[in-house]
């Protein structure tokens, strides 16, 4: 089994990060615009923007990846870090993949002085929670939310 390589998003992984992105949102059954999906991917790359991407690359292709940002709260003075997009394409789960993502978001919150890292999923997705309940701690809050 090949080593998984967890790195910085660079412009040229457009083509293989792509599939990547569609495979989060059909997992969510969710549908982002094209603009949607442009907007995000331009605010990787731009140094205002507090949001952030990680790719795993196995065998010289990406496997998955990992969005975050950082963003101020009323309990702590440091900006906290919001793991949002996780995701492994399914031919490579069960290899680290996922674990390694996170890992090497904890790495960079713990550079950027972040004292927590937190993400959500849904509670039907079993297989990562797996995961999940070996790296974090579950906060027992439950999200509320309306669309506008």
């Amino acid at each position: 089994m090949s080593e998984v390589e967890v790195r910085p998003i660079k412009p040229s992984d457009w083509e293989e990060w792509l599939p990547i992105w569609r495979g989060y949102h059909l997992f969510y059954k969710n549908d982002p615009s094209d603009e949607v999906t442009r907007t995000t991917w331009a605010r990787f790359f731009d140094e205002a923007e507090p949001v952030h991407a990680l790719v795993a690359e196995r065998t010289g292709h990406l496997v998955g990846a990992v969005h975050y940002l950082f963003h101020r709260n009323t309990w702590m003075a440091a900006p906290v870090c919001y793991l949002q997009d996780l995701f492994t394409l399914p031919q490579s789960r069960g290899l680290g993949v996922g674990r390694a993502l996170i890992e090497a978001v904890y790495a960079e919150a713990k550079e950027a002085g972040s004292p927590r890292v937190y993400w959500m999923t849904h509670e039907s997705n079993t297989q990562a929670r797996g995961l999940y309940d070996k790296v974090a701690e579950r906060s027992g809050f439950i999200q509320y939310r309306k669309a506008l």
